[in-house]
């Protein structure tokens, strides 16, 4: 490999235009020579060839990394195909859809001795560790459950963004997940797993769901779920595109002297210790996911976010399929609101009741939330 590790990126449209920029963006420490796109490459520097498929490009660049962006039932096949080409793989969010499949790329990676970053961005931040710190120095007391709350707004046209979008399957019988907990708002469910310090799907023990949509979608976009784990404390989250505003989502950290709120986009940590008559604020640093990555691949490393760190968020993904079909939330509970040309179902109440889920450590249904 060369110093400077060669970079394609296969689906560079919408969140896949960001891997171009943070490839750009280094400059010479990565050479950014191909691009995978069914719709084109969009602008590029005049070297980077590009191709209509990910797998032509898989074959043909001779690359040191690829960057997998593509729809997710695709992604562990392509992963396979990468890491026998030779290349090290940053794996798009969710990374797979199944403790199968995840074993499968582990397995891969092993035979190639190449390694997968899996792209969960707020892993990469050391405000994971921060927030295990102070659980672990007592800041605020015995730890008594985690919380997530994720509270987006999604348009009804985001539900129409691809063929996939808002699906639960394919036609042929393929997992596409793509709902509330397993795809917008995952980084929630990974980050509070991270904290617990769950990595393996053996480290979940059990999990309650309990999906819900207001959207006319297969999957979910208004959902909770508890999850038990082996050795650790439980985590509870409430995650939902049906919010009437974007709120920035967060762990909560709930002890008996005090509790703790993790921005994870932010990478800021709030502590509130009983008795403070305000919270205190840390900030972390966080590394980006390619640069991460380049360095492994240069000099051997230990990456940010390694698949195998990833296996209990599989084993909740699982779950989330192989869960009902999500309850459609009753018309009565469900507003309409309009901005632009675009249409937003927004879910009676979903805040508070999304706030009393994390502080409870209980679901919609336990909670007796009215949809």
């Amino acid at each position: 490999m060369s110093a400077r590790p060669r970079v394609g990126i296969a689906g560079v449209h919408g969140h896949g235009r960001s891997h171009v920029e943070a490839a750009l963006a280094l400059g010479a420490e990565v050479e950014l020579v191909a691009v995978a796109d069914p719709r084109g490459g969009g602008e590029l520097p005049a070297s980077v060839r590009v191709f209509a498929d990910a797998a032509a490009m898989l074959d043909a660049a001779e690359l040191d990394i690829a960057i997998l962006s593509t729809p997710i039932p695709t992604h562990a096949d392509l992963a396979v195909r990468a890491l026998e080409s030779g290349a090290h793989v940053l794996l798009e969010k969710p990374p797979v859809v199944s403790i199968a499949e995840h074993r499968r790329v582990d397995a891969a990676a092993r035979a190639a001795g190449r390694s997968v970053q899996v792209g969960f961005q707020s892993l990469a931040s050391a405000g994971v560790a921060g927030a295990r710190d102070l659980v672990s120095s007592g800041g605020i007391g015995d730890l008594e459950h985690i919380g997530a709350v994720g509270l987006w707004s999604r348009s009804e046209e985001y539900w129409r963004r691809s063929p996939w979008a808002g699906r639960r399957r394919t036609p042929d019988g393929g997992v596409v997940a793509d709902g509330a907990v397993t795809n917008p708002l995952a980084h929630a469910v990974a980050t509070a797993l991270a904290i617990a310090g769950a990595r393996e799907p053996g480290d979940v023990r059990g999990i309650r769901t309990d999906l819900r949509r207001a959207n006319d979608i297969e999957t979910d976009d208004t959902s909770s779920l508890v999850i038990d784990l082996e050795s650790g404390p439980r985590i509870a989250a409430a995650l939902s595109v049906t919010a009437p505003r974007r709120h920035e989502p967060y762990v909560l950290l709930r002890g008996s002297r005090g509790h703790a709120l993790y921005f994870y986009t932010l990478d800021l940590l709030q502590v509130q210790p009983s008795g403070a008559a305000l919270p205190r604020t840390y900030e972390f640093a966080r590394v980006g996911l390619l640069a991460d990555l380049a360095d492994h691949a240069r000099s051997g490393t230990p990456l940010a976010v390694p698949l195998e760190a990833t296996g209990a968020f599989t084993a909740v993904l699982e779950a989330v399929v192989a869960s009902p079909e999500p309850a459609v939330v009753a018309s009565d509970q469900v507003t309409v609101a309009v901005s632009g040309e675009e249409r937003f179902r927004v879910v009676r109440g979903v805040e508070e009741w999304s706030e009393r889920v994390a502080w409870e450590a209980r679901t919609f249904a336990d909670l007796g939330a009215p949809w």
